[in-house]
């Protein structure tokens, strides 16, 4: 077998694998009412002060609009709460409850639970060249534009 299509045939197994794994792994019955795709709106709001909407969508790579759809659902089921600024109206601050909190662990938790069984299977040259070439394909991925 040639290098491109392994690598294509490696790529497309892990992508589609990693998505079934997670969902599996993290919609538990504590977190039945929730999708993987809200788990990750739930991960791009991040712990703390919140953010606005315009940060989140950008970050989720997604226009305000679809993310309100999201949010509402969120909102709905006590995973977030919304607040206009006070400083500039326009803007609504997203900020995760203490339900929220919990499901953001949760996610964390099998994240480090997957990189963590990576790494016990490679020696410390092998994690410096798996981390370079993740780091490649990751801006290859950032910067492509179809041509």
């Amino acid at each position: 077998m040639d290098a491109q299509k392994t690598i294509n045939e490696v790529l497309v197994t892990l992508f589609n694998e990693i998505w079934q794994l997670e969902r599996a792994a993290i919609i538990t019955e504590e977190f039945r009412d929730i999708s993987n795709n809200d788990m990750h709106v739930i991960e791009a709001i991040n712990l703390g002060e919140g953010n606005s909407m315009t940060k989140i969508a950008k970050k989720l790579s997604i226009t305000v609009g679809s993310l309100t759809i999201a949010m509402n659902n969120l909102v709905l089921k006590g995973y977030v709460t919304r607040e206009r600024s006070e400083k500039d109206r326009r803007v609504v601050n997203v900020k995760l409850t203490e339900k929220g909190e919990n499901a953001y662990y949760h996610h964390e938790n099998y994240h480090k639970q997957m990189v963590e069984a990576v790494i016990d299977y490679l020696d410390e040259d092998e994690t410096e060249v798996l981390i370079g070439s993740l780091k490649k394909l990751m801006y290859f991925f950032r910067n492509y534009k179809e041509k």
